[in-house]
């Protein structure tokens, strides 16, 4: 069964979620993981994808968007569509609601900011996943 984690920034924590996204990104990308990071529009995954090139000077995430980037090249993928191609390792979700595609995936991220309107959603996917009998963790981060 899909193991879902909900990363929570803690009160006080800078960044957004975005930046959640990258770092968790890159933890899984030096894990020898594969990403599939799932956005709600063009202009999120254009956001995501410098986001990936400058959020921290020391280092490079490769990435690319799905569809368009070689995927033995790029371990993250973008999208912000509903067909996860050939991905099935790692999803981190940005997106607002729950991808229909998410129980193929080992691992599901859902990234929460201090955002209202994010945290709502949040919950929904949250009470969504539980509801359905998946186990979820939530962790807290700095």
């Amino acid at each position: 069964m899909t193991e879902i984690g909900f990363y929570v920034l803690a009160e006080g924590a800078r960044g957004n979620r975005y930046e959640l996204a990258c770092r968790l990104a890159e933890k899984a990308w030096r894990q020898d993981r594969r990403v599939l990071v799932r956005v709600d529009s063009s202009e999120a995954a254009a956001h995501m994808n410098r986001l990936l090139w400058t959020y921290r000077e020391s280092s490079f995430v490769p990435h690319g968007l799905l569809g368009a980037a070689e995927p033995t090249l790029n371990p993250v993928l973008l999208t912000d569509g509903d067909d996860p191609g050939e991905e099935h390792d790692v999803l981190i979700n940005l997106g607002r609601d729950v991808p229909a595609f998410f129980s193929r995936f080992e691992r599901v991220a859902e990234c929460v900011d201090h955002d209202a309107e994010v945290r709502t959603a949040g919950r929904e996917r949250f009470r969504f996943y539980r509801d359905r009998g998946y186990s979820l963790q939530t962790i807290e981060v700095n």
